[in-house]
């Protein structure tokens, strides 16, 4: 049986002495603690030199890692010398604390797809965790270090691992002719004030990186305000370390020292012990061999819940706009000032408003999938309505969406989504997509999934169309904007479901060419194109609007057949409030609408509690899947996705809210008096109750 000594300058208080099996040998492990007296640390490593077959030294500072530089460099060049003759191996770790952090950070991302995306990432010590920062700067450029504010009393973070590297080698320099002192130990406002910053910054981040050293003075002054959520990155997470943490609300805790033995014990003494299972010394071990060895042993780091339970927050952005000048009335300021201003003010505000940069309008928090994943994220506005967007070039709205991405990108967002006429603008996102530092989509293959499953809803509900189980339904349905992005998709999906379709859109060309892909897929349907819809209103019993007309009328409600099913789906509406009055015979809903898992908080973006539009739900559910890629951009939209992002949905909660209309949400006593109304119009007897619809792309 082999024999490891830990010599620690920690607390003697932690010692400990047990045996375990390792590498196929037999060790006994004891460590003694020796509360900072380096003379005792080093004569008990003369007293065991040769009754032992490797020593690890715990708690050896590392040189310039913090205020106390000249006590740090006399600890370490006093216990080298003492060693520097022993023919054992002696060491403190720094060999396998480098690779394990690489190793660590490198298996997470992977095994959780994505894990460190864009985090916003606070370094404590960012000299001590070098080697974390240089993995996670391939992964994050939001990461901040706080050594000038903790270790030398500068009130400042520094943004960078160009920046750290450069302030530390200047820095030392400077210190080293008052190693003893920190610029802010006399100056108690100073002290106070770096306290306030630290913790502020605590707050904002996502990870939090945590020396193995002087851990509790480093978290000394944090509480579940500033560590409530957060992902704690440190090494040797003992049990009294967790339970801390634990204490103070911390959701994940990644120790990257992998826990093989039965107990934790520090990286000095698991690499002692396999310089003795290979009978090899220090200089006769490389990287490369100790990063074998924790693949073969499957030396994992340890992720900890504190609370029991799997827990991970992923992160999105997502664009909104003002859909017209009635917005800019909402709100309290510009209600005030227009109450004692001319009419025009609203023409010159919408104006301005174009061009104002990106603004946060409010953070999304509370959304909780089934699979126990949760997302939160931002809203941000740009301020341009649809009609100040086609005054000017696509690229006028490119540039303000490649600021909200980049302001995304910053505060942690792993994706963003594009809403409303953001996603028409231009190529429909392809340019943002190629142009950004972050996954983008429109959302539209969401939209065009809600579409279709609000109005299978509405069909049963209302009961007008005979359905038969197993067969296409023998109705007739429109899609208005056939070949737009959102109305291709509505084409090829409601030609699996009905027996007759039209087609409505400006450019015949591209109507044909739609007809002919779609009758491919879906030989047993009867396809109509034209560009004249209100011709063929008064035969439709389900139209869809999905046309980029800005609010532009495209088609004559009087002319619809009486308990006609409308499913608006552009953004903004393509039927009026006033257009829906006339015919309260006709069933006309804002499709769309996403139920989200969970209890979510936002501000009111003019849904009901819980429910957001498809194109943000998109953008959630890609989120809650780890799926940070560009999903949907562009003119074309593959119904395959559509199909993928409904399946995806279904798996992480989310449902079809209730329907709603341009009043809100349809009761059953709303839609049992469109329906009365329409038979009445018809000169029809009453149908038979609701039946089950069966829509051939749910869930194929």
């Amino acid at each position: 049986m082999k024999k490891i000594i830990s010599v620690s300058l920690g607390e003697k208080a932690n010692d400990y002495s047990f045996e375990t099996f390792f590498l196929g040998q037999d060790f006994r492990i004891q460590r003694y603690g020796f509360d900072g007296d380096t003379q005792e640390a080093a004569a008990k490593m003369l007293e065991i030199e040769n009754t032992v077959d490797a020593i690890g030294l715990g708690a050896i500072r590392f040189p310039f890692s913090d205020a106390n530089q000249s006590k740090s460099i006399k600890d370490a060049e006093t216990l080298k010398k003492i060693t520097s003759t022993f023919k054992i191996p002696v060491t403190t770790g720094d060999a396998l604390r480098k690779v394990s952090e690489e190793w660590a950070i490198r298996h997470l991302q992977f095994k959780f797809g994505n894990y460190f995306n864009n985090a916003r990432v606070l370094f404590l010590n960012g000299i001590n965790n070098l080697s974390i920062a240089r993995v996670l700067s391939e992964y994050t450029p939001n990461m901040s270090f706080a050594d000038p504010v903790l270790q030398h009393g500068i009130p400042r973070f520094i943004q960078s691992l160009s920046d750290l590297e450069r302030y530390s080698n200047g820095m030392y320099d400077i210190l080293n002719l008052v190693p003893s002192k920190t610029i802010s130990s006399s100056v108690i406002p100073l002290r106070e004030w770096n306290k306030y910053i630290v913790r502020k910054a605590i707050q904002k981040a996502t990870v939090i990186v945590v020396p193995f050293y002087d851990f509790y003075k480093y978290l000394a002054d944090c509480s579940v305000e500033e560590l409530g959520g957060k992902i704690v990155i440190t090494s040797t997470a003992y049990d009294d370390r967790v339970a801390y943490l634990h204490e103070r609300g911390v959701d994940v805790i990644i120790d990257t020292t992998p826990k093989v033995l039965e107990r934790v014990v520090d990286v000095n003494v698991l690499e002692a012990i396999i310089y003795a299972a290979l009978n090899k010394n220090v200089n006769e071990v490389t990287s490369d061999d100790l990063l074998e060895i924790i693949s073969e042993q499957r030396m994992d780091p340890r992720v900890i819940y504190p609370s029991g339970k799997t827990k991970r927050v992923n992160r999105f952005a997502f664009v909104i706009h003002p859909l017209s000048q009635e917005y800019f009335k909402k709100l309290k300021l510009i209600d005030f000032i227009t109450g004692r201003t001319t009419p025009k003010f609203l023409d010159v505000l919408e104006r301005v408003m174009a061009y104002a940069p990106p603004f946060i309008y409010s953070k999304v928090s509370g959304i909780k999938s089934p699979q126990g994943i949760e997302a939160e994220g931002w809203l941000i506005t740009v301020g341009g309505t649809p009609k100040e967007m086609l005054s000017h070039s696509p690229e006028f709205t490119y540039r303000r969406l490649l600021m909200a991405a980049k302001m995304a990108r910053q505060m942690g967002a792993q994706i963003m989504g594009l809403g409303a006429f953001t996603k028409v603008v231009g190529d429909a996102g392809a340019t943002v997509a190629r142009l950004a530092d972050i996954p983008i989509t429109t959302g539209n293959s969401y939209s065009a999934s809600g579409a279709l499953w609000a109005a299978a809803d509405a069909v049963r509900r209302m009961g007008l169309i005979q359905v038969e189980k197993g067969k296409k339904i023998k109705a007739k349905t429109m899609v208005m904007g056939a070949t737009g992005a959102i109305g291709s998709v509505c084409c090829r999906l409601l030609a699996l479901a009905f027996e007759e379709i039209y087609m409505v859109g400006r450019n015949m060309a591209k109507l044909l060419a739609l007809k002919q892909s779609i009758e491919k897929e879906a030989p047993d349907v009867t396809i109509h194109v034209t560009t004249l819809a209100n011709k063929y209103l008064p035969e439709m019993d389900v139209i869809v609007t999905a046309t980029s007309g800005a609010g532009k009328t495209v088609l004559d409600i009087t002319k619809v057949k009486p308990g006609c099913i409308i499913t608006d789906v552009a953004r903004p509406l393509d039927l009026s409030p006033e257009d829906v009055k006339k015919r309260p015979d006709v069933l006309v809903i804002e499709s769309g609408e996403i139920l989200l898992p969970g209890n979510v908080e936002m501000n009111s973006i003019g849904l009901p509690p819980n429910v957001a539009y498809a194109c943000l739900a998109e953008t959630i559910v890609l989120a809650l899947e780890g799926r940070f890629e560009t999903f949907t951009v562009g003119r074309d939209i593959e119904w395959q996705k559509v199909k993928e992002i409904y399946k995806m949905g279904i798996k992480h909660g989310m449902k079809l809210a209730a329907i709603s209309g341009v009043n809100g949400v349809f009761t059953d006593e709303d839609i049992n008096r469109v329906k009365a109304l329409a038979l009445e119009s018809r000169n029809e007897p009453e149908q038979k109750p609701e039946q089950d619809i069966e829509m051939p792309w749910i869930g194929d």
